[in-house]
């Protein structure tokens, strides 16, 4: 298998902790000395570098959250001097004020080169030709892909998202080889391609690299089967830097966090400590060579593990699983704790529905109340109404023992659920709105 950055991918596992250890005390010393915010934290729990004796006492210095970094629109976060920063990101902000982060030029160089490893993780050489799907703009997904692309000297085509027709055009007259968008986008356009009377023996893909939301092993399966490509993920966070942090190889088996920049830990979501490899908990992860904005502790709400068991590819970094959900989208239904994958993983394996589904979740008194709006495949939509309820209580008896909870099933006609051309939508809470809700 191809790395792209060998020395650093494939680094000994004793070097790797020294050179943690070695920036985890620059970094604390440069966002103390430039961060007020770090520096009145840190300064407040006792921590300076030379506190740290080793790398377990990573778990002795505060976290920093979301609020943080919300507090402190638009730049106090900031390291540097904004004459320093060459480019500016942000989150969406639709939870209130978005979170802000810049680049200097040794970051997007940083970043680009963390983008070339994941994009040769997933099987992209400089022969490829690579269709961004992504939207461009304040969103770190786009710009981070396509300057890592151009990076390992592929041929990159910035179509960004939206307009499907023009998307499976391009895809077909320019001979694009890999596809860059949200695994949801990734589904809709295979649909597309049937809608147009294409195949995909009519196109050259054979690679797609899906990202910014959560999906399950059984979504990259119809994946792979409907566009006959092989399927990566990665991950990445605004926060932190964007896509980048961590890349799937060939293998499969879980994303390589890219050591040599972040650490990763995992924590009780509840309690803060930190639990032991294996173990499902809350994503948290520290910046060890961002200048612009150091980021120290982060709690991402992501919820995944980590796998410390060598790779068949040959890095030696270690593994984070598909992240689960979030602990801010855990939906909590009869105090039973849900997450949307979940139940993506129950519709994608039953052969009557399509993978498109959403949960609308209202409350009728006191009691919560699950309605699963799911697709049913036109092979199997019928007018029977026999059939279709046939179909209902099958799906009900699966999420009932898969999740232990009662749902109300909603068949809905083929193509009927709105396509997104970014982050599906695929909760509907209702219970705030609900009259008499707490």
């Amino acid at each position: 298998m191809l790395i792209w950055d060998k020395t650093a991918e494939t680094m000994p596992r004793d070097r790797l902790r020294k050179v943690q250890f070695d920036r985890l005390k620059h970094i604390l010393g440069y966002a103390s000395e430039k961060v007020p915010f770090y520096r009145e934290s840190l300064k407040r729990h006792g921590i300076t570098p030379r506190s740290l004796t080793s790398m377990d006492d990573l778990s002795l210095i505060p976290f920093t959250n979301k609020a943080d970094m919300q507090a402190s629109y638009p730049y106090d976060m900031f390291a540097i001097p904004l004459e320093d920063v060459v480019r500016i990101h942000s989150s969406s902000g639709t939870t209130g004020k978005p979170t802000v982060v810049g680049y200097s030029r040794n970051d997007l160089n940083v970043w680009s080169d963390l983008i070339a490893r994941l994009l040769t993780a997933g099987g992209v050489t400089r022969k490829d030709i690579v269709q961004i799907a992504f939207g461009y703009g304040l969103f770190t997904g786009g710009f981070g892909l396509h300057y890592g692309v151009e990076k390992i000297g592929a041929t990159v085509i910035p179509v960004s998202s939206g307009n499907t027709d023009r998307q499976l055009m391009i895809m077909k007259d320019f001979h694009s080889t890999a596809l860059v968008c949200t695994p949801s986008y990734a589904l809709y356009l295979s649909e597309a391609l049937e809608e147009a009377h294409m195949r995909p023996e009519d196109l050259r893909l054979r690679v797609g690299l899906f990202g910014a939301e959560p999906w399950t092993e059984n979504m990259r399966r119809e994946i792979e089967k409907k566009l006959r490509i092989s399927a990566t993920d990665n991950y990445g966070l605004s926060e932190v830097m964007g896509p980048g942090v961590s890349m799937e190889c060939l293998c499969k088996n879980g994303m390589h966090i890219n050591e040599d920049h972040f650490i990763a830990e995992i924590i009780d979501p509840e309690t803060g400590n930190v639990l032991p490899y294996g173990e499902t908990g809350e994503l948290v992860i520290t910046t060890l060579t961002k200048e612009a904005i150091p980021v120290i502790r982060y709690r991402t709400r992501d919820i995944a593990s980590l796998i410390d068991t060598p790779c068949d590819c040959g890095r030696t970094f270690i593994r984070m699983t598909k992240p689960q959900g979030r602990t801010d989208d855990m939906l909590i239904i009869r105090g039973v704790n849900v997450f949307p994958s979940q139940i993506e993983t129950v519709l994608i394996e039953i052969e009557e529905t399509d993978p498109h589904y959403q949960l609308v979740i209202t409350r009728e008194g006191a009691m919560d109340e699950l309605e699963i709006r799911v697709e049913v495949n036109e092979s199997f939509f019928s007018d029977e109404m026999k059939k279709m309820r046939e179909i209902e209580e099958k799906i009900r008896q699966k999420v009932r023992n898969a999740l232990g909870i009662s749902a109300h099933i909603k068949l809905v006609e083929p193509k009927s659920i709105e396509r997104s051309i970014g982050k599906a939508k695929r909760v509907i809470d209702m219970r705030a709105f609900h009259q008499g809700a707490p």
